[in-house]
Parts: structure tokens; C-alpha cells; sequence
């Protein structure tokens, strides 16, 4: 299905303010960062509070496997890059297929809008989903400079990338075919979670909570 719209920074994940996942869960103290492996380099994605259900879904998955091996489907330079599918993996699924959920409800904030680095869900438009409820996997990255305010309102924006955006430009400036399809794959190798102090993350990433 086509859905639109579908260094000290890297040294935090493997410093002692990196906590595993079996030590503490996100709560006032510590957040998920979620990184993205690819052959280009690393992405890392913060994921937020006020948007709970995709972060708790987008986690899930992450966990889970559904991400590795995936490619990035849908490239349009200058705008944004989309990934997702677990269609596109070239590793045996590990994992549940009930794990998927059929959609997320939307969670549209006027207060987060898409500038360049954020993340937000795909969806099916138009009257086939009036509520705006979200892909449950596919998500795409902003990477116009100028960002993409044509898309407020409109899409859950649900995260932001703290570090990798040169990744995320390198990936968009690939050739594709007339369907914005990459001519040659991008994947997505592994995903990985890590529970941080969110004092670290403030620290490093000079990102401020509410």
C-alpha cells in the first residue's frame, strides 16, 4: 500500500549515563533514545511524551524486530525520506504478527510541527480515514531545511532526530524512479533501544522537556 507522508553525541549510548532496558523504563527521570542503524551512519531518534501511543508503539516494535532490514521505500529530496514496511525486510520475521496493531490514533498537536528532523506517522488520506488515525509502522523524516508546514495539522508529528541528520541527507539525495522509490536500497539494519538519564539527554543533545 502507498502511504505518504508518507563525536560526543554518538559517545552518550555507549557511556555509563546509558542505562539497559531491564534497569529503568522511561518515566520523570529517563527517556528512550532510539537509534537507527544504516550503512551511511546512525540516526538517533528521541520520541515524545505528548505523543504516548506512538511512542509506545513505535517502541514495541523497535523491540520487537519489525524494523530491522527494512529499506527506506519513499525518498523525496528536499522534503523527506519514509521507511516502515516490514514488507521490504530481507531478514525472517522474529516476531509476532499480532504484535502490529491495525492503526494509532491520531494524536495531532498544533504545538509540534514539522521542521526539519522531525518524525511523523504516515497515514492513509481522504475519506478512507477521516479520523486521521496513523500507519502502526511507517513513518517518515523531514528533511527540508525550510520544513514542511504544508503537513501541520495533518499527520502525528511524534519525535525528533538529535543526531544523523547528514544520514537522513544522504539517503534523500539518492536517485529514484518516477514512484520517488530509491534506485538503490537504503536499509535500515538494525534498530536499537536505550534507556537514558534525561538529564544526559538535555545535557548532550541540548534538547529541553516541558
Amino acid at each position: 500500500m502507498t502511504i505518504l507522508f508518507s563525536s560526543v553525541l554518538l559517545m552518550l549510548l555507549l557511556s555509563p549515563f546509558a542505562l539497559s532496558a531491564q534497569e529503568a523504563i522511561p518515566d520523570s527521570e529517563h527517556d528512550y533514545l532510539v537509534t537507527l542503524e544504516t550503512e551511511h551512519g546512525n540516526i538517533i531518534l528521541l520520541l515524545f511524551d505528548d505523543t504516548p501511543l506512538h511512542k509506545e508503539n513505535f517502541v514495541k516494535l523497535a523491540k520487537a524486530g519489525v524494523y530491522d532490514g527494512i529499506i527506506f521505500h519513499r525518498v523525496i529530496n528536499n522534503f523527506m525520506i519514509q521507511s516502515g514496511d516490514p514488507a521490504t525486510s530481507n531478514i525472517t520475521p522474529g516476531w509476532e504478527q499480532g504484535i502490529i496493531p491495525p492503526h494509532v490514533p491520531a494524536e495531532i498537536d498544533p504545538q509540534i510541527t514539522h521542521r526539519r528532523g522531525s518524525i511523523g506517522a504516515a497515514r492513509y488520506g481522504g475519506e478512507r480515514n477521516p479520523e486521521k488515525n496513523s500507519s502502526p509502522t511507517q513513518f517518515y523524516i523531514v528533511q527540508n531545511e525550510r520544513a514542511a508546514p504544508h503537513l501541520d495539522g495533518e499527520y502525528t508529528v511524534f519525535g525528533q532526530v538529535m543526531s544523523g541528520l547528514e544520514v537522513i541527507d544522504i539517503i534523500a539525495g539518492k536517485p529514484t524512479d518516477d514512484r520517488d522509490r530509491p534506485l538503490e536500497e537504503t536499509r535500515i539494519s538494525r534498530v536499537k533501544v536505550d534507556t537514558v538519564k534525561r538529564e544526559d539527554i538535555l545535557r548532550f543533545y541540548n534538547y529541553s522537556y516541558k
